[in-house]
């Protein structure tokens, strides 16, 4: 199962760190950009060069530390047929380094539309002759479950099916997060509370041999007493916590996503590891340039803080 593997590639790796992958042209050298203007002119090609480039770099810097890897699927759907060509290259090549890959599109809709993404990112999609392709092959995809039931039963069956994981959105790390999440309802429940009983529900099934299931929780790392509340009322959900670092989650904030064995999460970070050259702890050892060393030191800085508040 999903949740199984995740847990073998955390321990494995003894850091329960994802590396966001959200890439920006302003946050790669122009060295590398100069380089894809000249062979491809100033195009999407050039732009999907550079971003592959960056993200390769990225991620041999930090394999032998880092267990996953997520790419947010709107900073390479912007650049067209290119930049979904920079996300495939990038998840395949993420598969070859050993990397978890987590693909983060908060995708859902109803019946059949709902399959046809499942069946982009976590099944097969079905050619002529009744054979059948992976496409952009993701471990796990993260969803928007606020369609309810409909809109999530095309990912289950190919969780079970494909041994893939999802997360589904319960409470978001943004600000205006609250104008709907935290609504009470008419059982006294929050909003957020509802979906996290209905993601219990929905994993039921998927639970693996850790005892954690493959229908795992978006849950922001910028409300901690909620983050503690909903690990207390999950009890088998894994958890993707956004929001730390440049969002300004902490790991002290962070820690109560995790059960007593110090599991039950991963802590994503995207831009403090991505422009880690540009955080004043580093900025006078690595320019621009050494991008992908800044990483390294900001992912090992990151894995042993999160270590020490985690116990």
């Amino acid at each position: 199962m999903f949740s199984d593997k995740l847990i073998d590639r955390i321990n494995e790796k003894q850091n329960p760190t994802v590396l966001g992958l959200d890439p920006k042209l302003e946050y790669i050298p122009i060295s590398i950009r100069l380089k894809n203007l000249e062979l491809y002119g100033n195009t999407l090609k050039a732009a999907s060069e550079s971003i592959f480039e960056f993200n390769r770099r990225l991620m041999d810097a930090v394999a032998d530390i880092i267990p996953a890897v997520k790419p947010q699927l709107a900073y390479y759907e912007m650049y067209g047929h290119e930049g979904l060509r920079a996300l495939y290259r990038t998840m395949e090549y993420g598969r070859e380094k050993g990397f978890i890959i987590i693909a983060d599109g908060k995708r859902n809709d109803i019946g059949t539309t709902s399959g046809a993404y499942s069946s982009a990112y976590l099944g097969k999609t079905i050619l002529e002759k009744g054979d059948a392709s992976y496409a952009f092959n993701a471990d796990a995809l993260t969803v928007n479950g606020y369609l309810g039931t409909d809109g999530i039963k095309p990912m289950l069956e190919d969780c079970k099916n494909y041994d893939k994981g999802i997360f589904v959105l319960v409470k978001t790390s943004n600000p205006s997060s609250v104008q709907v999440q935290d609504m009470v309802l008419q059982d006294g429940r929050k909003v957020y509370e509802l979906m996290a009983d209905l993601v219990t529900k929905w994993g039921e099934d998927l639970i693996g041999k850790h005892g954690y299931s493959s229908v795992g929780a978006v849950v922001g790392a910028t409300w901690p007493e909620q983050l503690k509340l909903l690990r207390n009322r999950m009890n088998s959900a894994y958890f993707l916590v956004p929001g730390y670092g440049a969002q300004g989650g902490s790991a002290k904030d962070v820690a109560v996503a995790f059960d007593k064995n110090g599991l039950g999460a991963v802590i994503n970070a995207s831009r403090s590891l991505m422009c880690a050259y540009r955080l004043e702890r580093w900025k006078k050892d690595f320019s621009i340039e050494d991008f992908d060393l800044a990483c390294r030191e900001e992912a090992i800085r990151m894995r042993e803080e999160l270590k020490n508040e985690i116990g």
